[in-house]
């Protein structure tokens, strides 16, 4: 059954920092506006898994953006290790390879049963959505972003993931290939009143949901606001 989220619950909010004070802060202030906070490479590179512990505290469910792309064993190893703080939701790249995914759940699901926490998502991220056609095709990945992003999806589900991380644009094909009850996670999310930053493939809050997206990640629309919780239940607002 197609899972049914709140408003404020689809939105996890980018905590894309490397200041511990200012992410526990955030994180703190938001606890019960959104859904969650997203840590990335930034911020577990300087602060490892106690840092996601600390910000955890503050009550938000925690998305850890690592995006696992290695070898199937040291991918299984990685999550393996961050499963027990209890995420919400963990990435690897859908581009390591099918093998490399199944073996990403089954260490999700392995450590999740022996830490007694919840099985977090484990997702994979398709197209960044920091780059668009042209890039991929500098890079050598021809042919349009939403075959690729499919395809990509396809052997998400195949492998046994819970959801894919993709551009709102990207969402219907998506869905008619994977289904319903398919996780679709995505950034990329700019209101109107904020700017596109970056993010060169962006849709706004409500259309994105309007057109399938269960989580929306927003980053600098609420961190960089002059009142973040104020930004972040206007956001809310306009979803509901």
């Amino acid at each position: 059954m197609t899972e049914i989220l709140a408003p404020q619950d689809r939105i996890f909010c980018a905590i894309d920092t490397t200041d511990l004070a200012r992410a526990i802060d955030l994180a703190s202030s938001l606890s019960g506006v959104i859904g969650g906070a997203k840590l990335g490479k930034e911020f577990f590179a300087a602060h490892g898994p106690q840092g996601v512990r600390e910000v955890a505290k503050a009550g938000l469910p925690i998305f850890l953006d690592v995006k696992y792309h290695d070898i199937p064993n040291t991918v299984a190893g990685a999550v393996r290790a961050v499963t027990p703080l209890g995420l919400k939701i963990v990435n690897v790249h859908a581009t390591g390879g099918a093998e490399m995914m199944k073996r990403a759940v089954e260490a999700a699901r392995e450590a999740a049963d022996k830490a007694g926490v919840a099985t977090p998502w484990v997702i994979a991220v398709t197209i960044l959505t920091s780059l668009d056609q042209g890039d991929l095709d500098d890079v050598g990945l021809n042919g349009p972003i939403s075959d690729r992003v499919v395809k990509l999806a396809e052997l998400t589900k195949k492998a046994g993931l819970d959801g894919v991380v993709c551009s709102a644009q990207e969402i219907t094909a998506v869905r008619s290939a994977c289904g319903p009850d398919f996780k679709l996670i995505t950034p990329g999310i700019r209101p109107k009143w904020a700017s596109g930053d970056d993010q060169k493939r962006i849709v706004t809050p409500r259309d994105a949901v309007a057109m399938g997206a269960d989580v929306l990640v927003i980053g600098r629309p609420i961190t960089k606001a002059d009142d973040p919780v104020a930004a972040a239940k206007r956001i809310v607002k306009e979803l509901s």
